[in-house]
């Protein structure tokens, strides 16, 4: 099984607002940079759809460490992603999950793949959130009316 890298990270100048996100893979020294965003959106759906849009491009099951920024993303995929699936994609205080259709997406993928999510703390000079940080950024500032 391939061993891949995903960093990840997303941005929303405003929270809604103009949103960016950004995937970069890694796998031995091949790198692919994948990036969007959208008009208006929020900081988490940003977040959630670098990991979804990472996960989506891999084209055989692989064991994928993915680097995020975001403890609710990294915490949704080590603990509560598969309680929100097992309770009708429903939250602890049943509440509907919020971008739910994104989650179910991730949670399908998961399955395919072996997934070790892992939180990187923000601007703290990782090469790599840094990058996709400013990357989603600019992916953002392409909404800016």
């Amino acid at each position: 099984m391939k061993k891949v890298y995903i960093f990840t990270d997303g941005s929303s100048l405003g929270n809604p607002g103009p949103g960016g996100w950004c995937a970069i893979l890694r796998y031995n020294r091949h790198e692919k940079v994948l990036k969007g965003g959208k008009r208006n959106t929020t900081n988490n759906e940003m977040e959630i759809t670098a990991v979804l849009e990472g996960l989506r491009a891999l084209k055989e099951p692989c064991e994928v460490e993915i680097y995020s920024d975001s403890k609710y993303v990294v915490d949704a995929i080590k603990e509560w992603i598969h309680s929100w699936a097992k309770n009708g994609w429903k939250t602890s205080s049943r509440k509907e999950v919020a971008h739910r259709d994104i989650w179910e997406e991730i949670y399908n993928l998961m399955k395919k793949h072996k997934i070790h999510p892992i939180w990187v703390k923000g601007h703290s000079g990782h090469k790599e959130n840094e990058l996709c940080d400013r990357i989603a950024k600019e992916e953002a500032k392409k909404y800016l009316d």
